[in-house]
């Protein structure tokens, strides 16, 4: 099996190469900086600049499925320019792909899309499944509804198609835990907000492990990529307190201080999202980190 990989070289990205060599899978993998084309042992790079809509097309030789994870990171104070890269970062990278293969003779069958369970609203009480049919009106909502919309097209040319929604994906030197642990590790760790807020996380390697068993097994549809085990913010922050044996001393930081910090990405941390992960466990994914304690002591 061959497989095309957009944004290998991101947090997601790099954990499912290194999977997919344990797993004997070939990897191909498009990056916009052609000093990567050969950043992997595992995989061979192929250079595409979707603001250009240039495309490597020998990228596609032999592959049969494709695997986007690319999107620029939401991380950084949103602006309005900075919110026009993160929605067009996402459909431009779709678009060309998808025009790419409407436009050349491919063997791809399989299409498998990063997506965020920031389409779900933020609720306290409400659990979220596949089914749901609410989306949240915030930013990050409508950028994934227009993520899974340019996802959905590929069906148009008889690929199938499958699009994960995923939740805070925890990886030891990226992402959202080494932000958490830097303070804490200092000794000014605090619950952000009233802590009450619900945070779905999943290990990095469950959550890289989840789109190969969707890749072989055929599965098609949208899959939350959550653990089983959603914890709330303040329970993460002790857990982490706990795991590296410091105290939190210090006050909750108010909601109000966050959103002066922070604008509107303050809903990156203050929004709350209970997420199903049954669909998964129906289908037969093992995980590896069902509890946050679990994941925790392997990351840190």
């Amino acid at each position: 099996m061959k497989i095309l990989i957009a944004g290998a070289t991101g947090l997601i990205g790099k954990e499912l190469v290194r999977q997919c060599e344990e797993e004997g899978i070939s990897v191909h993998y498009l990056t916009t900086n052609k000093e990567k084309l050969n950043v992997f042992n595992h995989g061979q790079g192929f250079y595409w600049n979707p603001h250009r809509e240039e495309m490597d097309t020998a990228a596609f030789q032999g592959v049969t499925a494709v695997i986007n994870l690319a999107g620029a990171p939401v991380s950084k104070r949103w602006t309005k320019k900075r919110k026009e890269h993160i929605l067009g970062s996402r459909l431009m990278t779709s678009r060309l792909i998808y025009e790419t293969l409407a436009s050349s003779d491919h063997q791809v069958t399989q299409y498998l899309s990063a997506s965020g369970i920031s389409i779900y609203p933020s609720s306290y009480e409400k659990l979220y499944t596949e089914k749901d049919s609410s989306v949240s009106s915030s930013f990050l909502g409508q950028v994934v509804v227009a993520w899974e919309k340019e996802a959905d097209a590929f069906q148009e040319l008889g690929i199938k198609v499958a699009k994960v929604r995923t939740g805070i994906v925890l990886d030891k030197n990226e992402g959202a835990l080494p932000k958490l642990v830097g303070p804490i590790k200092k000794g000014f760790g605090a619950a952000l907000g009233n802590g009450k807020q619900w945070q779905s996380w999943i290990h990095v390697t469950d959550m890289a492990a989840i789109y190969l068993f969707l890749l072989k097994n055929g599965l098609s549809g949208v899959y939350n990529g959550v653990s089983p085990s959603p914890s709330t913010q303040l329970k993460m922050t002790q857990l982490i307190a706990s795991q590296l044996k410091k105290p939190l001393w210090m006050p909750k930081v108010p909601s109000f201080m966050l959103k002066l910090m922070l604008g509107k990405m303050s809903s990156l941390v203050l929004e709350s999202q209970l997420v199903s992960s049954e669909k998964l466990e129906k289908a037969g994914y093992p995980f590896l980190y069902v509890n946050l304690e679990k994941a925790l002591e392997d990351l840190l």
